[in-house]
């Protein structure tokens, strides 16, 4: 299901969403726009989990893998 919306971008970004349509990087502005906000949505998720296991740390044989997690994780401000 979806749920049509209207949203206000400044007029960069909608000749940035027209050029990459126009050179076939996206199908469409909203199928743009969607896999952008998919992004967010689980770069978001990431980091929630990465703040998870810092807190609480890792238990016996995951200590290697939740400071590798720690170590690689990068994200956007």
């Amino acid at each position: 299901m979806t749920t049509q919306i209207a949203v206000r971008l400044p007029d960069e970004m909608v000749e940035f969403l027209d050029k990459a349509v126009a050179e076939g990087r996206a199908p469409s502005r909203a199928a743009m726009v969607a896999s952008a906000l998919e992004r967010e949505m689980r770069r978001l998720i990431a980091e929630s989990d990465a703040a998870i296991l810092r807190g609480k740390g890792s238990e016996d044989d995951l200590d290697p893998l939740v400071q590798w997690t720690v170590t690689h994780l990068e994200t956007e401000e």
